[in-house]
């Protein structure tokens, strides 16, 4: 009988791992480098991308376990194997406490955990004062000095971004962490894992040699599952999951690929899979959105929010570093927490200009983005916009533009008309751009590539929609004929740059009404 096939989806504790014979994408040569880079690193990733598992990968390491690296990369260049003390804190537990007293309280306990065994004094009055003291006394007793792991240090910062708290929280997360570089001479390894970069002078506000490695290419795999990763790890899942699905593997290689990969950390980086989709769609047999599925951050929606973010311009962006790889406290848009949270990746890097191009990384993350964009930024609800999404795709698969555009107008008849008046909405310059955010968000959510205000050398397109074998060109008109829509598309050449992909063509204008609120008309050219 074949041995079953054990996933590390929803697991993140290396022993267990090993020790159940799960499996482990090996990452432990880099592992060994990380180490030796600096005594202080800081690596930022999105949520559900591996950074636990690495921390506890750290720790079973510094602690000599060299039983669970057996046959691992690590196990030719570690010669020296040690037991050093080791401390790792996670802060996560801190997120949904309700005031800072309830922080201080989670940090003393983790603290505490130690204390007993090292004999550290446990009556100082702050989480600080304790966490000294322990790599003091664990540096003494032992001759070894302390490894420190913090991981997910940003989370009660994130929860409390924007209310009353958040200054409180940051006084009290300093006072722990700052202890970190006033024992900088009893330890031997300090990491620090997080989403966003808060800076140095708010957070770490001693720690003046901390070494950012989130966007080094050296480290860009680090977390995460490359392509070829993938295909040498994976491969009998491919042709498990095809089969269970009636597809060939190459379709389900595809999929895999438009749905899960994508992400790019820094100027040079491998294609990286998200880890906790791909290996829970291998579990589940099926592809799903897991990402979302695990929780959506309120902070970011927020945050959206906040800064009146136009979703149109999410796509192609073309920026430079200092526009996006910044500290949270310095943030004047969105961009920087869409990026370091993981809903915008680098898609490419301009050596002379020195600028990025930033998009969504794959399939999964913008139609999980948009669907929370509309529910939560522009608080329409109360239906199922992947399920229209899905109609649409299936009406463009064959073709049938009657049933696209019946489903179109019943999308648009669902929204309540109190939601129009939506504050992000109002700093667009015409109702008309309403109903070209709404249909680029779910012309987005069918699984091809949509483009908006796509510029041509007369104007822009208001929508270009790319399928396999066809392409889509649609200009949107409100309270006035769909003909001269596509009037429009004509006069203005806006079909031209498409023509020479060798595929038709289609002109679609559409219509409208302000007093429907919904698509009124439209024509096929």
């Amino acid at each position: 009988m074949e041995e079953m096939r054990l996933y590390t989806a929803g697991i993140s504790d290396f022993e267990r791992i090993r020790e159940d014979n799960r499996i482990y994408i090996d990452k432990t040569d880099l592992i060994y480098q990380l180490t030796k880079e600096s005594q202080f690193i800081f690596l930022s990733r999105p949520r559900r991308f591996g950074k636990t598992l690495l921390c506890s990968t750290l720790q079973y390491y510094f602690q000599g376990r060299k039983d669970l690296f057996e046959g691992l990369k690590i196990e030719q260049l570690e010669k020296n194997w040690k037991q050093y003390p080791v401390f790792r804190f996670d802060i996560s537990a801190c997120k949904y406490k309700r005031n800072t007293d309830e922080i201080v309280d989670e940090l003393m306990y983790q603290v505490a955990k130690y204390e007993r065994k090292y004999g550290a004094e446990n009556d100082s009055k702050t989480p600080g004062t304790r966490l000294k003291s322990l790599i003091e006394k664990a540096h003494e007793m032992t001759g070894l000095k302390a490894v420190v792991i913090i991981d997910e240090y940003d989370s009660p910062l994130l929860e409390h971004l924007y209310d009353d708290m958040q200054a409180d929280v940051r006084r009290t997360l300093q006072e722990f962490y700052q202890v970190l570089k006033i024992c900088d001479a009893d330890e031997q390894f300090v990491f620090i894992t997080g989403i966003t970069k808060f800076s140095q002078l708010s957070i770490f506000s001693s720690i003046n040699n901390l070494t950012n490695i989130s966007m080094l290419p050296q480290y860009a795999a680090i977390c995460g599952i490359t392509k070829e990763e993938m295909e040498e790890t994976f491969a009998s899942d491919i042709a498990e999951l095809a089969k269970f699905n009636h597809r060939t593997t190459e379709e389900i290689a595809a999929i895999l690929q438009q749905q899960y990969d994508g992400y790019h950390f820094s100027k040079v980086s491998p294609d990286v899979y998200n880890p906790f989709s791909l290996t829970n769609a291998f579990k589940n047999k099926q592809i799903e959105s897991y990402w979302f599925q695990s929780g959506t951050p309120t902070f970011l929606f927020e945050h959206v929010k906040r800064f009146g973010t136009d979703v149109l311009s999410l796509s192609q962006l073309q920026v430079t570093s200092n526009q996006f790889d910044i500290p949270t406290e310095a943030m004047t848009s969105a961009l920087p927490l869409l990026y370091q949270s993981g809903y915008l990746t680098i898609k490419g890097y301009d050596f002379y200009s020195q600028t990025y191009i930033l998009d969504y990384p794959n399939a999964e993350v913008k139609t999980g983005f948009l669907d929370c964009f509309l529910q939560t930024v522009l608080n329409i609800k109360g239906y199922d916009s992947q399920g229209f999404a899905g109609m649409l795709y299936a009406s463009l698969i064959y073709h049938d533009i009657e049933k696209f555009m019946a489903t179109m107008k019943a999308f648009f008849a669902s929204i309540p008309y109190h939601d129009h008046g939506n504050a992000i909405l109002e700093k667009l310059t015409t109702y008309e751009a309403y109903y070209e955010v709404l249909s680029y968000v779910v012309f987005s959510m069918i699984n091809c590539r949509t483009f908006t205000q796509v510029k041509t050398t007369l104007g822009r397109t208001d929508v270009v929609i790319h399928m396999n074998d066809i392409v889509y060109v649609i200009e949107i008109k409100l309270d006035r004929p769909a003909a001269e829509a596509l009037h429009q598309i004509d006069e203005k050449g806006y079909m031209i740059p498409y023509q020479a992909e060798g595929k038709p063509v289609v002109k679609m204008g559409i219509s409208f009404s302000s007093t429907t609120r919904t698509v009124e008309d439209w024509v096929i050219g």
